[in-house]
């Protein structure tokens, strides 16, 4: 299958379409500006409330005006715009595909080494998040604005935070789960030419965070690494090396400060990226936002999240260390180890949190509601300073391809650092409402991520959705799933160059990410948490139909509160989220007749944990049989506090291909 470069088919059709645009934009923007000064978010009007002159009422008193006059004046340009637009969009494309050919600036697309499924196996990490970037006017009916510098700023955080370091950290305690409030500034100093894996067993203080620091200066305490070297295990190949600290906790976690000072070292490993982009444009701070030690959303503080897994994996040699060294400033962070948790979190088999920052090494981003063509084209450019391969700009306009008029497109992208062989989109053709105005659908994708030894290629298979949103819709969504499954199935057909006898590719994985706007807890969701996509694809938070998993948290936030101090930072949300109290004021949760429908009032009534709307899911069907596929850790993720009403998701799961050769 050929991937689409460009959105249509020759030069000329581009060039008419991009006149046709340009005799539109005026208009648009000038309504899109007239819509949004009468849309103020909380921020806006917590800033208001501090004018005593009412500066902001008389800007607008006197914009107002002018914008009417440009955008009637401006009305004739914009319909013989549209009337060149709109018979266009039968020859369009239904997506771009972006390959960043330069691939110095595509810092974690260096990292990757080709898997040739001879080792013991290869993780992947899975990430989904709904951006909210529409069209400023819209984007503020949730409470969020500045389209154009949230998409930059949602770039950056996903870069900075998927290209750090990786550095393992457990606490083993039997007795006391609890962290103290004590730090340290390193622990272990892996070697960059090391090929296997390091742990360090130390008995010191229970800490909330890890500052690291790419510096050369420091010493390795390295007789302990060395003599557990050979305990630590092989690492499984294609993995870029990691370092792990394993800190064992004697006498309830306390020891003599004599003892703790005897525990010394800097950790320093080679990472592929800025921690920050020069000259990017910043969201304004809230009110009263000053910036705390461990508040950080693009990891430009001297401090460490609480209760975050992070994981720095050391460079294999290639990246020049003066350089990293001298732009680096990373943090990592502590979790308990799953088999020290809440005892009712002791039969979970993989490790499960709630983050600050987004997993090193992301090696697929899922996006939805990038319905903002500007702001994708700047989302893009910052994700392709990690990915190199992107899929954006998703969808139809029109008449063509569906039943009704499409205003925007799916606002859905896809982001990978391996490379795409083959796409496929489709639109939902029963969307009601004002989502019928949107070309939602699901985006299908295949990736290469390895080759066997017998030059059999690897593969994985990606589907990116976005469902009806309005509540109530239930049959609508569920009529979605089936067409979900149905081109699935499709897509996999049509794209497999095996056969049973003499198979050419061996599936790795076969993962759904998307906002199915249902959660699994709702008393008026109850259709989609029977739908039999369920039964062919795992949800790691699910227990079952209206039950989810203690330690599962909802997705959607509390548009009224995006701007409050104790949420509108990456590390204050993630602290918040950790306390049940924190997530019944900050999150929406799931509706039941026995409710009212106002939230605030009726705290002590709330169940669960929140809507969680937004999915990652899994099968183990149709993948190669000699494989075993499953996940590895579970993130919701708080670096984009502040930036969007939804929390990110992220999963990692380990394709274990066992010693010998398939």
């Amino acid at each position: 299958m050929v991937l689409y470069t460009s959105p249509f088919p020759n030069s000329f059709l581009s060039v008419l379409h991009s006149f046709s645009w340009g005799l539109i934009f005026p208009c648009y923007w000038l309504a899109d500006r007239l819509v949004a000064s009468f849309v103020p978010t909380t921020y806006e009007k917590r800033q208001r409330a501090d004018d005593p002159c009412y500066f902001h009422a008389l800007c607008i008193i006197i914009t107002t005006p002018i914008y009417l006059a440009l955008l009637v004046a401006s009305l004739p340009f914009a319909l013989i715009g549209f009337l060149l637009w709109s018979p266009l969009q039968s020859a369009r494309r239904p997506y771009v595909y972006s390959r960043l050919e330069d691939k110095s600036h595509a810092s974690g697309a260096t990292l990757l080494t080709e898997w040739k499924a001879a080792g013991n196996g290869k993780s992947f990490c899975f990430g989904s998040a709904n951006v909210c970037l529409l069209p400023d006017s819209l984007a503020r009916f949730n409470n969020v604005f500045n389209t154009q510098a949230r998409a930059k700023e949602i770039g950056r955080r996903i870069r900075n935070g998927a290209s750090r370091p990786q550095i393992k950290i457990y606490i083993d305690s039997p007795t006391n789960t609890s962290i103290s409030a004590a730090s340290f500034s390193s622990l272990v100093s892996p070697q960059g030419g090391d090929s296997t894996n390091r742990t360090v067993n130390a008995g010191i203080k229970r800490t909330t965070s890890m500052e690291y620091k790419g510096d050369n200066s420091g010493s390795n305490n390295g007789e302990d690494s060395r003599e557990d070297k050979g305990g630590a295990g092989e690492p499984n190949e294609g993995e870029e090396n990691s370092c792990i600290v394993r800190i064992n906790g004697e006498d309830n976690g306390h020891m003599s400060d004599t003892e703790t000072g005897t525990i010394n070292g800097q950790a320093h490993a080679s990472g592929p990226a800025e921690a920050s982009l020069e000259g990017d444009t910043e969201i304004s701070k809230p009110p009263n936002d000053k910036q705390k030690d461990g508040d950080s959303g693009s990891l430009d503080s001297y401090s460490a999240s609480r209760e975050s897994l992070v994981k720095v994996r050391v460079g294999d040699g290639t990246v020049d260390q003066s350089t990293v060294n001298n732009k680096l400033l990373y943090k990592a962070s502590i979790m308990k180890k799953t088999s020290v948790r809440k005892k009712k979190h002791t039969d979970e088999t993989f490790d499960h949190e709630i983050s600050a920052f987004f997993p090193a090494n992301l090696d697929f981003l899922c996006l939805q509601e990038v319905f903002d063509k500007r702001a994708a084209e700047k989302l893009k450019e910052q994700l392709h300073h990690y990915f190199e391969y992107i899929v954006y700009d998703v969808g139809v306009y029109s008449c063509h391809g569906c039943c009704s008029f499409k205003f925007v497109n799916s606002g859905l992208l896809f982001a990978s650092r391996y490379p795409v062989m083959d796409a496929a989109y489709h639109c939902y053709p029963n969307g009601r409402g004002t989502d019928s105005l949107a070309s939602k659908g699901a985006l299908f994708l295949k990736v290469q991520v390895g080759s066997t030894p017998q030059d059999q290629r690897i593969v994985g298979y990606i589907s990116c959705t976005h469902l009806q949103a309005i509540a109530g819709d239930t049959t609508v969504r569920c009529e979605q799933l089936d067409m979900l499954q149905d081109w699935l199935s499709e897509f996999r057909k049509s794209t497999s160059s095996s056969s049973t006898a003499n198979p050419e590719e061996l599936v790795a994985f076969d993962v759904i990410c998307g906002d199915l706007n249902f959660d699994n807890c709702s008393s008026e969701d109850k259709l989609e948490q029977q739908h039999s996509l369920f039964t062919h694809y795992k949800d790691p938070c699910r227990l079952g139909p209206g039950e989810d998993k203690p330690w599962a948290i909802g997705t959607l936030l509390d548009p009224e509160g995006l701007y409050d101090e104790e949420v509108c930072t990456p590390d204050n949300l993630q602290k918040v989220l950790e306390s049940e109290e924190g997530r019944k004021g900050y999150l929406v949760y799931p509706t039941s007749k026995n409710h009212s429908s106002s939230q605030k009032g009726r705290k002590a009534s709330l169940k669960g944990n929140g809507r969680r709307i937004d999915y990652m899911l899994y099968t183990e069907e149709g993948l190669y049989l000699e494989w075993k596929v499953e996940v590895e850790e579970f993130s919701f993720i708080t670096q984009l506090a502040g930036l969007t009403d939804h929390l990110p998701v992220a999963m990692r799961l380990m394709v274990s291909t066992g010693e010998d050769d398939p």
